[in-house]
C-alpha cells in the first residue's frame, strides 16, 4: 500500500522547537543583562514578555512538530493560543472572585474546575470553523490554548511579584523562571488532555459530552487542584520548600504521562484513518494469456 499523503512533520527541519528555546533563552539573557547595565525601564516589558512567553510558545512548537498527518495550520494553532489565553484569563478573573473565598480543599478544587472550564473556551472558538474529529488536532489546540493561559497568568504573577517586592528585579526574574520551568507540566498539559478526548469523542463533526469526556475533565480538574493543594499537605510531613517541589514534580509527572498516552493513541488513530482513506493498490500486470 502506497500513500500519497504528505507527512508534514518531515517536511520541516527537525528540532525547531529546541532552537527556538535556545535562541529565545539567549535573547532573554541578553535583554536582562542590558536592562541591568542600562537601568532603562523601557526595556523591562520586553524582558518580562520574553521570559513569560518563551517556554509556552516552545511547548506548543514541540507538539506541533509531532502532529504527523494532522493538517493544522500555524495560524489556527496561534489563534488557539490567543483565544485560550485571553478568554481563559478574563473568564477566570470574573468567576474566581465570585465563587472562591478561601483556599480550603473545596475552594482549591473549585479553582481547578473553573480554570479547566475556561481554558477550553479557546479550543471551542477555533473548532467552530474546522472539522474536529481528530484527536491529534484536539491535543495540539488544547496545548496551545492552555499555554496561552499559562503565559498571560505568568505575566500577572510576575507583575504582582514586582509590585510586592518594591520593584525588585531579582524577585521578578525568579518568578518568571520558576513559572517558565513548571509551565510545560501544568496548564498546557491539562488542557491538551481534555481537548484530545473531546475531539476523539466527536461524532460527525459534533462534540459529544459523554462519560469519557466527563472523566477527562474531572481528571484534569483534580490534577489542577492537587497542584495547588498538595504542597501544604506535604509540608506537614516534610520541611517547607521541599513540599512544592515534590508535589508539583509528582503531579506534573502524572499529567505528562497521561498526555503522552493520549498523543500515542492520537498517532495510532491517524494511521488507522489514513489506512481507511488510501485506496488499495491495483495490480496492473499484463495478462499472460493463460486462463484458469
Amino acid at each position: 500500500m502506497v500513500s500519497n499523503e504528505i507527512d508534514y512533520s518531515k517536511t520541516e527541519k527537525a528540532f525547531a522547537w529546541f532552537r527556538m528555546l535556545l535562541i529565545g533563552g539567549l535573547l532573554y539573557f541578553v535583554s536582562l543583562v542590558i536592562l541591568v547595565i542600562t537601568s532603562n525601564p523601557n526595556l523591562f516589558p520586553t524582558v518580562v514578555m520574553i521570559g513569560n512567553f518563551l517556554v509556552p510558545v516552545t511547548y506548543v512548537a514541540f507538539f506541533y512538530e509531532r502532529r504527523h498527518y494532522s493538517k493544522l495550520s500555524p495560524p489556527t494553532t496561534a489563534f488557539a493560543f490567543f483565544y485560550g489565553g485571553i478568554l481563559g484569563v478574563l473568564a477566570a478573573s470574573v468567576l474566581e472572585p465570585i465563587f472562591v473565598r478561601s483556599m480550603d480543599p473545596g475552594s482549591v478544587l473549585l479553582v481547578g474546575v473553573i480554570e479547566e472550564s475556561v481554558k477550553i473556551l479557546g479550543v471551542l472558538v477555533i473548532a467552530r470553523r474546522m472539522q474536529h474529529n481528530a484527536e491529534m488536532d484536539g491535543l495540539i489546540l488544547g496545548a496551545a490554548a492552555g499555554m496561552g493561559f499559562a503565559a498571560l497568568e505568568s505575566m500577572g504573577y510576575t507583575f504582582t511579584a514586582f509590585l510586592e517586592s518594591g520593584g525588585s528585579l531579582t524577585a521578578t526574574v525568579f518568578v518568571t523562571m520558576l513559572r517558565g520551568i513548571l509551565s510545560p507540566v501544568g496548564h498546557g498539559t491539562w488542557t491538551a488532555i481534555l481537548a484530545s478526548v473531546l475531539f476523539r469523542e466527536s461524532f460527525q463533526n459534533r462534540f459529544r459530552v459523554n462519560w469519557k469526556v466527563i472523566v477527562a475533565f474531572l481528571g484534569v480538574a483534580l490534577l489542577h487542584a492537587l497542584w495547588d493543594g498538595l504542597p501544604p499537605i506535604i509540608a506537614a510531613v516534610f520541611s517547607a520548600g521541599f513540599d512544592v517541589f515534590l508535589a508539583q514534580t509528582l503531579i506534573g509527572g502524572i499529567g505528562f504521562l497521561v498526555l503522552w498516552l493520549r498523543w500515542r493513541d492520537a498517532r495510532r488513530l491517524q494511521l488507522v484513518q489514513l489506512a481507511q482513506t488510501v485506496p488499495p493498490v491495483i495490480d496492473n500486470q499484463e495478462p499472460t494469456g493463460e486462463e484458469h
